[in-house]
């Protein structure tokens, strides 16, 4: 399989890495102001380049009709007018916060201790997010669909940066360390006990390994998807 790469910082270069590896040819490389090879000639393209330039990045392929898998997080404002240009261009498109297996095991396993939970309103919920310095967006996207997740199964209505949240809004702690590939955690706090959930990433292996296997299950189809449909987690 051909495939471009929209983006080419350290993650674009693990999945060029990986890629290879599984047999795939690397046809189009786009970095900053930089572009190497054709767009063209791709059949998918993975974006994980950096907020400002996603949607430009993701429009441009489908508009030359080669499928996009994105794991770039931060612009999701747009979201609702990438899926239409998207569907207007007739290709397919797939947004991942996180590509990781484990990470979306996690996501299940949050909804369900969500859908547990929300009879017991003695439990506030909390999350926290670590990631490394260099990581621009704050909280993660993989935060955020944690924080969605426990929305859609209990009485919260949204997620907040803020330290002093209202009793309707649960507390993120981004955080940002030194060489953290990424670590996430919710908390159920009563004042007798708390219940925790967390994943950690070791490293970014996962990250890129799962937006190669996505790349590999989108091509050649038509419509929007995420890592459920891939993994085969849809209810």
């Amino acid at each position: 399989m051909n495939i471009a790469l929209l983006g080419y910082g350290k993650m674009g270069q693990i999945i060029e890495r990986i890629a290879v590896e599984r047999g795939h040819s690397i046809v189009y490389i786009k970095q900053r102001n930089q572009v190497i090879g054709s767009l063209e000639h791709a059949e998918v393209a993975i974006d994980f380049s950096v907020p400002a330039v996603a949607v430009t990045n993701i429009k441009e392929a489908l508009t030359v009709g080669v499928p996009v898998v994105c794991g770039t997080t931060g612009w999701l404002e747009q979201f609702d007018e990438v899926v239409d240009f998207c569907k207007a261009k007739d290709s397919a498109f797939l947004y991942g916060s996180n590509f990781s297996l484990g990470v979306n095991i996690f996501f299940e396993l949050n909804d369900y201790l969500a859908k547990m939970m929300q009879n017991f309103e003695q439990y506030g919920v909390s999350m926290q997010e670590i990631h490394h310095t260099q990581k621009l967006d704050a909280p993660s996207g993989t935060a955020i669909t944690l924080a969605e997740g426990v929305i859609a199964n209990s009485s919260y209505e949204s997620w907040t940066l803020d330290s002093e949240p209202t009793a309707k809004q649960i507390h993120i702690d981004a955080v940002r360390e030194d060489q953290v590939p990424g670590t996430h955690t919710v908390r159920y706090d009563s004042s007798i006990d708390q219940i925790e959930i967390k994943h950690t990433a070791h490293n970014r292996e996962g990250f890129a390994l799962g937006a190669v296997i996505a790349a590999e299950w989108i091509k050649d189809k038509k419509g929007i998807f995420s890592m459920k449909d891939v993994l085969n987690l849809k209810k």
